[in-house]
């Protein structure tokens, strides 16, 4: 510790000096002059983090809690927390916390700079961000709390929930007139971790650091990780829920974003639901309701807030309005890309448009509409095709909650005026730029794009690649010959083995037998179980399987290639037509693989790629985890434009060597198919 003291440089008065620069001006979220509480005293004073700002306006526009009597502890008992939007926390220290990754571009955000040049200053950052991104030491001006909300989890209400296993630390003002809620993951128990420790391990904490980061590069809005600290300490989890528990190294996430509020923090007031019976702790506290629309809206939606300042429904109405079409353009953002979240509950979805809460997510490597990323989803109510249909439920479900500041039938219309016209539109747009089809808009380009996601269905094709192959489709009449390209398209479909691994059932026969003769004989206590889509999705599962039992490979190459030879020849048929609206084909040519370039990209976060990470750091061994996400920062680079970025693992992991034959943009290894997360 005294080692650690002698790098971290500058007194606590000299930050405390800092902390009192002039506030933020008004864009887009400013900062007052004044600053908030600072950290204990006891805590060692920062060097490299010494210039955050911290105005923590969250804790002066919304009630907090106040403290319970008693010991130090008792803060973080768990706790119905009436009346209150946040509750004051304390992180707990870890063992050994130790760095392993930074984000450079979402630390920039904050006004912290690049790494610097010499080792010394690069370990003595590192031990820094360890000390207080794992909250064993707070920094002038935080003030850590824990939000109060509540949600609707897997269709039912659950009562209060709030942040388990998240720290509010406070809100900093940068020299750009920004304004970044900082959090931390992991940091331990507060009055909503309900039975759980308030910890995360370092599985799920690196896939949330890299996730965040990698939806980030691709043009996803998002919430931002700035870092990722692994310790010493270790908790007991049972990963797949199978009765198998093992000690797990804890971690901690630096989460940044405008705000994390979300839907579910409108819901703390919400009457006792007549299916669960469970209440939100704050119901009846209207003003409560009031004030929390105040300082959303003023604060996030500043320009609704000067235009209906006179009128409140209007202004409700009119940020309703925004939240709906967000939220609309950030699920055709995931349709696009391919990105299933997991678990959108409404306590997972954000008041300002973000991708929140990365916890089971996954990414489609072989297309599949009915794909499931979350192995706890049985009845797969999330699954990818049902993203946009869920975010408008919870979309409803905020609606009610707002009500009524905002009336809930004048919610409702809103809801049916906006979200399927604002998704279809985007997605419209964003899938006809993935296509290359950069001039005139067409009806007919909504069937097109759906009857290459049949023929990706069909064939098992792998989404990203697909979409990234498309930009080197030949084009024109001296293009005629598509052996060459047809070869390269068909390898990104699915083969037999990976087929029969997809396919294979999941259920032991006589457990089938058994639930079929259930359905037949009682079918009242078998609806009751709540089994029928397992069973109806297992039977598809042995039929498919039997199916491509008495298939060849040869076979299957060749309707592979029937199928996507009468896509094609649809796909350049519109391509011509789009062509002739250039006066230049060349320039045409151009734009329409720039286009393609900049919306396809060619590397994503698979689950196998994220796994590689994880077996790496849980040994020890952090490069890989760094490797990772600088290819991620760099996801739609094309081969030979930043070679270093390109350099990854060999996917199998049996060597553990950088090698560009086996790069991560390439189709998953067959293993890949066995993973699971819950």
């Amino acid at each position: 510790m005294a080692s650690l003291k002698g790098v971290l440089g500058p007194s606590l008065a000299a930050a405390r000096t800092l902390s009192r620069l002039p506030g933020c001006r008004p864009a887009p979220a400013p900062c007052s002059a004044t600053t908030a509480a600072r950290g204990a005293a006891m805590d060692p004073a920062p060097h490299w983090l010494a210039g955050l700002r911290f105005d923590n306006r969250a804790l002066r526009a919304l009630p907090v809690e106040t403290p319970p009597p008693g010991p130090e502890d008792a803060a973080s008992v768990p706790r119905p927390v009436p009346g209150a939007c946040f509750s004051r926390v304390r992180p707990a220290p870890l063992q050994q916390p130790r760095l392993v990754a930074l984000s450079e571009p979402a630390l920039a955000l904050l006004g912290l700079g690049a790494s610097p040049a010499d080792d010394a200053g690069r370990e003595a950052r590192e031990a820094e961000a360890a000390l207080f991104f794992s909250g064993n030491a707070l920094l002038p001006g935080t003030e850590p709390a824990a939000h109060c909300y509540c949600g609707h989890q897997f269709g039912q209400f659950a009562g209060q929930l709030g942040d388990g296993a998240a720290m509010y630390l406070g809100e900093v003002c940068t020299e750009a007139n920004e304004r970044w809620e900082l959090q931390l993951k992991g940091a331990g128990p507060t009055p909503f971790s309900r039975q759980a420790d308030g910890r995360k391990v370092l599985r799920s904490s690196i896939r949330e650091f890299l996730c965040s980061e990698a939806m980030f590069h691709l043009g996803v809005p998002t919430t931002r990780a700035g870092a990722c600290v692994t310790s010493q300490s270790t908790v007991v989890r049972d990963m797949f829920y199978d009765g198998n528990p093992k000690h797990e190294p804890c971690a901690v996430v630096l989460r940044i974003a405008s705000t994390f509020l979300r839907f579910g923090s409108f819901e703390i007031f919400k009457p006792e639901d007549e299916h669960t019976g469970r209440a939100g702790p704050s119901v009846g506290r209207n003003d409560i309701r009031v004030q929390m629309l105040d300082y959303v809206i003023s604060t996030f939606y500043p320009e609704i807030q000067a235009a209906h300042a006179s009128d409140t429904v209007q202004r409700n109405a009119a940020f309703f309005r925004e939240v709906t079409r967000r939220t609309a353009r950030l699920v055709a953002e995931w349709q696009c890309v391919g990105f299933c979240h997991g678990v959108l509950n409404t306590d997972n979805m954000s008041i300002v448009g973000l991708t929140i809460d990365y916890g089971p997510f996954g990414f489609l490597d072989r297309y599949d509409p009915d794909h499931v990323c979350n192995a706890s989803d049985n009845a797969g109510r999330y699954a990818y095709s049902k993203q946009p249909e869920v975010c408008k439920w919870n979309l409803e479900k905020l609606a009610e909650a707002l009500a009524p500041e905002l009336p809930l039938e004048l919610g409702e219309a809103i809801l049916a005026e906006e979200y399927d016209t604002e998704f279809h539109r985007h997605y419209l747009h964003k899938m006809r730029r993935k296509l290359g089809l950069v001039r005139a808009e067409r009806e007919e380009d909504a069937a097109l794009v759906a009857k290459l996601l049949e023929t990706m269905h069909l064939t098992g094709a792998d989404f990203t690649n697909t979409f990234y192959l498309l930009s080197s489709f030949p084009v024109g009449p001296e293009s005629l010959d598509l052996a060459e390209f047809m070869t390269t398209l068909t390898e990104q479909c699915a083969s037999l083995e990976e087929l029969r691994l997809a396919f294979r059932p999941q259920m032991d026969p006589r457990q089938l037998s058994m639930m079929l003769m259930l359905a037949q004989s009682n079918p009242q206590l078998f609806a009751l179980i709540g089994t029928h889509a397992n069973v109806t999705k297992e039977l598809e599962r042995v039929e498919q399987q039997s199916r491509l039992e008495q298939l060849t490979p040869s076979e299957l190459l060749s309707r592979n290639r029937g199928h996507w030879a009468n896509w094609l020849q649809e796909y350049r048929a519109r391509l011509e037509k789009d062509r002739k609206g250039a006066s230049d084909d060349s320039v045409w040519q151009a734009e329409r693989q720039h286009v393609m370039h900049a919306n396809n990209p060619k590397y994503i976060l698979r689950n196998y790629i994220a796994q590689n990470a994880i077996e790496a750091a849980e040994n020890g061994d952090f490069s890989e985890v760094r490797r990772v996400l600088k290819l991620l920062e760099a996801p739609y680079h094309r081969e030979g434009e930043a070679a270093e970025v390109l350099e990854a693992t060999d996917p199998e992991g049996a060597s553990g060597t950088a090698d560009l034959r086996h790069s991560y943009s390439g189709k998953p290894p067959l293993w890949a198919v066995e993973l699971c997360v819950t």
